[in-house]
């Protein structure tokens, strides 16, 4: 019996239904995504961080500029 995707296959070309099997069980590349993401997440969470840091490191520098100041003069 004749099928389409038969003469597709001999042409080099794979149905719908078997390039979505071997793409779904294709794990090549999959830990350069799961670095990817990682890294995403490291970052929202960097720029989340960075207001209080700032608040932070602002009041330490001022310290430490009033600390100088009073010991110089």
């Amino acid at each position: 019996m004749y099928k389409f995707s038969d003469n597709l296959e001999s042409k080099g070309k794979i149905s719908m239904k078997a390039f979505c099997k071997r793409f779904w069980q294709d794990t090549q590349g999959q830990d350069l995504v799961e670095y990817a993401l990682a890294a995403g997440m490291v970052a929202v969470a960097a720029v989340a961080a960075m207001p209080t840091l700032s608040t932070t490191v602002s009041t330490v520098f001022s310290k430490i500029g009033s600390i100088i100041s009073a010991s110089v003069t």
